[in-house]
């Protein structure tokens, strides 16, 4: 029996461009995602999700997954009709748009596979394997999300070429994000759909956005590692109008966000591609009333 982890992550700021080469704040979370990979009779394998999961979530990506999870047991040279194998997943991490979810569950049984079969790879190699698993989910991953889950911690991640620059950003002490969760199923593609026509609406607006953006995502580096997180939450506050404009946000996101800040949060914006809704909003915030805290709404 092997098993694996994969943290799920946050986005602070910049997800939405990274492949337009816009650099990215991502953290991983105490959230995870467990996978154990047992030999099995029979023929090809078997899953048994127990994630826990928003409403919906795991069969409205059921298809992706098949298809995520064959991707990865090609690409690690896997003849499953000799070796048959059973997968189960588990964990902390919720099964939903915006956390992680599908990148957790890849870097996990890669690792898994790793263990069950004593194949000896490197962080590096579990980490290309699941970005190969995330393909089915996001059309062309960006890496950001499997990178955050494979490695942990704070860092910034850019795409220049095909080089990946990841630089781990130091803070003075943990802080304290509270996600709200949407309850609603995002499709990556299609917002990575919508991002490309807005492009092509305005090639050079668009590049003035991307510009704006950077540097609102080097600013929050600097401010993360000097520790001024007022400054932090006006910067991602402000992001968050850029993707209101852009029509990434929604409604229900911007009533919540609307309301951290109302509650004493630092800043708010939607995290992850965006266009998410939301289910319980006011019971969740009103338990953190006065927070002092970044808010980072999941979209």
């Amino acid at each position: 029996m092997g098993r694996g982890n994969g943290f799920g992550k946050t986005i602070l700021i910049g997800d939405q461009f990274v492949l337009d080469e816009v650099p990215a704040i991502v953290s991983s979370i105490s959230y995870e995602t467990i996978a154990v990979v047992e030999r099995s009779r029979g023929k090809g394998w078997t899953l048994e999700d127990n994630r826990i999961e928003v409403p919906g979530y795991k069969e409205s990506k059921k298809h992706l997954q098949i298809i995520s999870i064959n991707r990865i047991l090609e690409v690690m040279n896997f003849d499953i009709s000799k070796t048959p194998i059973k997968i189960t997943f588990g964990g902390t991490l919720l099964a939903g748009s915006g956390v992680g979810a599908s990148a957790a569950s890849c870097v996990s049984l890669a690792r898994a596979l790793n263990d069950e079969f004593k194949l000896g790879l490197s962080i590096d190699e579990i980490n290309q394997v699941a970005w190969e698993g995330e393909f089915a989910y996001h059309g062309t991953p960006s890496g950001v999300d499997n990178t955050a889950s494979c490695y942990g911690g704070l860092m910034l991640y850019q795409l220049k070429g095909k080089k990946k620059i990841i630089e781990k950003i130091k803070v003075e002490k943990p802080i304290e994000v509270v996600l709200a969760n949407s309850g609603v199923s995002a499709d990556t593609r299609a917002l990575d759909e919508l991002v490309r026509k807005e492009k092509e609406k305005d090639h050079e607006f668009f590049s003035k956005r991307l510009k704006l953006i950077t540097e609102q995502t080097l600013e929050v580096k600097k401010n993360l590692e000097a520790y001024n997180l007022e400054n932090v939450g006006k910067i991602i506050t402000e992001n968050h109008k850029i993707l209101i404009d852009m029509k990434l946000s929604h409604e229900r996101l911007i009533y919540l966000c609307d309301l951290a800040i109302d509650r004493g949060a630092l800043g708010a914006k939607l995290t992850g591609g965006g266009m998410g809704g939301l289910k319980t909003v006011k019971n969740y915030i009103d338990k953190y009333t006065r927070m002092k805290y970044l808010i980072s709404i999941v979209g």
